[in-house]
């Protein structure tokens, strides 16, 4: 009994430093893309560029989009969301693995 409490007590620990680790990958994002966007347009604006033309800059957006994909998958996994391989899959998985066991030991009945 006292295993399965420090068992479950491990697994509540590794899932909160999970999530305090996203949580901290989520404010480095945004304040490091708010910094370099502000320094992207600033730039840009000494260039010449009206304000909308340095904002809608590939260059100002691409850290912001890259960087969001990095963390819409950190995010997944902390969360437990996979829509590709969820447990149905791994079900539908596992018959048909024991199916084909079974039809290749009844070829050799």
């Amino acid at each position: 009994m006292d295993y399965d409490k420090e068992n479950k007590l491990e697994r509540a620990k590794k899932q909160v430093a999970e999530l305090k680790g996203f949580y901290v990958h989520l404010v480095v994002y945004l304040a490091v893309n708010v910094f370099v966007t502000v320094v992207m347009i600033l730039e840009n604006l000494g260039n010449g560029e009206s304000f909308l033309e340095a904002f809608w800059d590939f260059g100002t957006l691409a850290v912001w989009l890259f960087w969001g994909i990095g963390l819409l998958f950190h995010g997944l996994k902390v969360f437990s969301y996979n829509p590709f391989f969820n447990k149905e899959w791994e079900e539908r998985q596992i018959r048909k693995y024991m199916e084909k066991e079974k039809r290749e030991a009844e070829k050799y009945k």
